[in-house]
């Protein structure tokens, strides 16, 4: 059953694409050159997955820049809008990357007796081999980077 446009989600209006991996405790986001000129500059750069036509259906992921924090940071979220992974990203190493090759930042968080969930931060590179839609807005890759 598709929704119809007054039902749909209020997160379709504010999403832009994203790249996130969820393997085991493990989150890896990778930004675009404009999501990453959008952190650097205090702004939100949100993406959203929809399992259903009701608000409470999506899976929002919202990537917040913050100055008043050292390291990664991602917690989960419950919203009356669906729910949210927010990852926060130290804004201080944020403006480093942007502004040389360094290609992301890593931290740990611990999950209690869960273990612990690593969060990356990386810079989405285009691929060796051009996918249709997801290399559009990519990092010229540097010479010697690995393949996708």
């Amino acid at each position: 059953m598709e929704a119809s446009p007054q039902r749909q989600p209020r997160c379709y209006a504010r999403c832009r694409p994203m790249k996130l991996r969820i393997r085991g405790d493990s989150l890896r986001v990778r930004v675009s050159p404009a999501e990453l000129d959008t952190l650097v500059a205090g702004g939100t750069v949100v993406d959203a997955t929809h399992f259903g036509p009701e608000p409470q259906d999506c899976l929002r992921c919202e990537l917040v820049a913050d100055a008043t924090i050292a390291e990664l940071d991602a917690h989960l979220e419950n919203r009356p809008d669906g729910r949210v992974i927010q990852v926060r990203v130290p804004a201080e190493p944020l403006r480093r990357i942007a502004a040389s090759e360094e290609v992301g930042l890593h931290a740990t968080k611990s999950i209690g007796g869960a273990g612990t969930l690593a969060i990356l931060l990386e810079k989405d590179f285009r691929c060796l081999v051009p996918r249709s839609g997801e290399d559009d807005d990519g990092f010229t890759r540097p010479d010697d980077a690995p393949s996708c």
